[in-house]
Order: C-alpha cells, then sequence, then structure tokens
C-alpha cells in the first residue's frame, strides 16, 4: 500500500509539474509571437489550470473506468466551488461583477444542469441510457467552441490581468518546457489513475468514491494555489473567474472529449452527488444576494465549507 501511495503522489507531482511547465512555455511562445494577453488568459492559462482533470479523465476513458472519468469531474466541481472559493473567501471577499452575473455565473449553472439531463437521460426522460454519449459529448464540445468565441468577441477587463507577469523564454527553451509538460501529464496522468484503482481495490471502495475525493482534490490544486494567491494579491475578482472557467472547462471540454473516446455511463452517480454539483453552481448565484453585499464573504465561505465536510461525511458513511 505504501508503494501505491508513493506512485499516486508521483503521478499527482508529474501532473502539477507538467501543467505548469505547459503553461509557462505556451505562455512565452504566445506573448513572443505577439498574441493578446486576454487570449492566453483565457486559452492557455485557462484551459492549462484543467489539464489535471482533463488528463485523468481522458486517461480513465481509455481505460473503460467511467466512473473515475465522470467521478473526477463531478468531484473537482463540488471542490472548486465549495473548497477552493471557501478558503478564498476567508482570505479575502471576493465581488461578483454585474458581468459575472449576466454571463459566467448563469452559465456555470445551465451546463451543470445540461450535464444531468444528458447523463440522467433514461432516469428523467425514459430515453437512451444513463450516459453522456459520442453524440452528447458533440453537444458538449460545440457548446465549449460557441463559450470561447463569445469570450474572444466580449470586452472582458478582468480576463487581461490573466496575462499580467507572464514571463518570457527563449524559443527553444519554452518548446523544451513544452513538451515535458506534455510528457509530465501524459505518464503521471496514467500513474495517478492506475495507483488510483489499486488503493481502491486495497481499501475495498469504489473507483467513484476515490475519483470524486483523492483525484478531484488532487487534480484541484492547481486551481486552489491560483485562488489563494490571487486573494491574497486582493485580486478575488480573478479567483471567482478562474474557479468559473474551470468548472465550465470542466463539463465542455473534458467531459466532452472524455465522451468521444467511449461512451461514459452514469450508473455510479447519487442524486446527492449530481444534487451537490448543481447546489454547488446555484449558491454563487445566490452569494450575490445574500447578506446585502454583491460578493463571496467570509460568512458564506463559511456556509461552502460546512457543504463539503457534509458531503465528504456522507461519502465515507455510505462506503
Amino acid at each position: 500500500m505504501t508503494l501505491q501511495i508513493i506512485m499516486l503522489l508521483a503521478g499527482l507531482a508529474l501532473i502539477l509539474f507538467g501543467a505548469n511547465w505547459l503553461v509557462d512555455g505556451s505562455s512565452s511562445i504566445a506573448k513572443r509571437f505577439g498574441i493578446s494577453e486576454f487570449v492566453i488568459g483565457l486559452t492557455i492559462v485557462g484551459i492549462g489550470t484543467s489539464s489535471p482533470e482533463m488528463v485523468v479523465s481522458f486517461m480513465s476513458s481509455l481505460q473503460g473506468k467511467a466512473d473515475m472519468a465522470i467521478g473526477n469531474i463531478v468531484g473537482s466541481n463540488i471542490f472548486n466551488t465549495l473548497m477552493i472559493l471557501g478558503i478564498t473567501a476567508l482570505v479575502a471577499p471576493m465581488a461578483i461583477t454585474k458581468n459575472n452575473l449576466k454571463r459566467d455565473i448563469p452559465l456555470n449553472i445551465v451546463v451543470t444542469v445540461l450535464l444531468i439531463i444528458l447523463g440522467m437521460n433514461f432516469t428523467l426522460l425514459g430515453k437512451g441510457q444513463d450516459q453522456i454519449s459520442r453524440l452528447d459529448g458533440a453537444i458538449l464540445l460545440a457548446v465549449f467552441a460557441w463559450y470561447l468565441w463569445t469570450s474572444f468577441k466580449s470586452d472582458q477587463g478582468d480576463a487581461s490581468e490573466e496575462g499580467e507577469g507572464i514571463k518570457e523564454y527563449k524559443t527553444g527553451l519554452s518548446v523544451i518546457m513544452i513538451v515535458a509538460g506534455l510528457a509530465g501529464l501524459i505518464f503521471g496522468g496514467r500513474l495517478f489513475v492506475n495507483s488510483a484503482t489499486e488503493l481502491a481495490k486495497m481499501f475495498g471502495v469504489s473507483d467513484k468514491f476515490i475519483a470524486i475525493t483523492v483525484m478531484a482534490a488532487g487534480t484541484s490544486m492547481p486551481e486552489l494555489a491560483t485562488c489563494v494567491v490571487a486573494a491574497l494579491k486582493g485580486r478575488g475578482q480573478l479567483a471567482l473567474g478562474n474557479v468559473l472557467g474551470s468548472n465550465i472547462s470542466n463539463i465542455l471540454l473534458i467531459l466532452g472529449g472524455a465522451s468521444l473516446i467511449a461512451p461514459l455511463s452514469f450508473n455510479g452517480m447519487t442524486p446527492v452527488d449530481l444534487g451537490l454539483v448543481l447546489i454547488s453552481a446555484i449558491i454563487i448565484f445566490a452569494s450575490a444576494f445574500m447578506f446585502k453585499k454583491r460578493e463571496i464573504d467570509r460568512y458564506e465561505g463559511v456556509i461552502f465549507l460546512l457543504l463539503e465536510i457534509g458531503y465528504m461525511w456522507y461519502l465515507i458513511a455510505n462506503l
């Protein structure tokens, strides 16, 4: 068991370092060739922080482990909202802008509802199967393409901040960083998934439990680091945008892409799992109208954390 834990941590380290190298190398090349900071922040940095979830879910799908692929995303979105925003709010309150309320927060709710409808097709509508099919995956990817296109066309001042402080490296070094980052993501992802599977067997728990707890928390470390640092620098809006962008990308891009590899069965998901991922999306919207302030403050941060702790207790109690 000790060996499996070491391999799990080694795989996670490779994923996190790989994601960092990939983002830094890609951002450097993009900036060197005059690509705008907004585009860098939206694509390379925004999607880059979700690359651990992407690698784990794609590897799980390739190995026919649908519970791990879906559990990782559902768990990550719950962890991102309740744990990461909860901790970040304790560091510094996060303002919710009109632009957040008009587009990003509603879109986060809509794509979460879309995920549940597509994944629970038979249970809800009595048609097909409870799975995300390849057609469903194509729909999710099409919505993601629309999301990118509308983001490029919109004028969001906050997004440009993500390009600040990008360090430029020599082109050769940037290419090496990209290649090393991809290698770290691929090999680390394979090691992480295989080790998590073996640990699940050793402890007699399901793949879904490991995915929705250990794997979800592990692959969300880039978001946690980004949000806490942003809050410490007084840039809470950047932290909120990072979580919203990550959650939307997790569903549309990652589950969409993973389901193209192989249809993903939802049989392992419970109403509590799916209900909480929807509640976690709605609660961000509700925070704009709680305590008479349009922000996620420390009181709401405590509520977020208590919900996450309660969910962990529920999962452990139902092993």
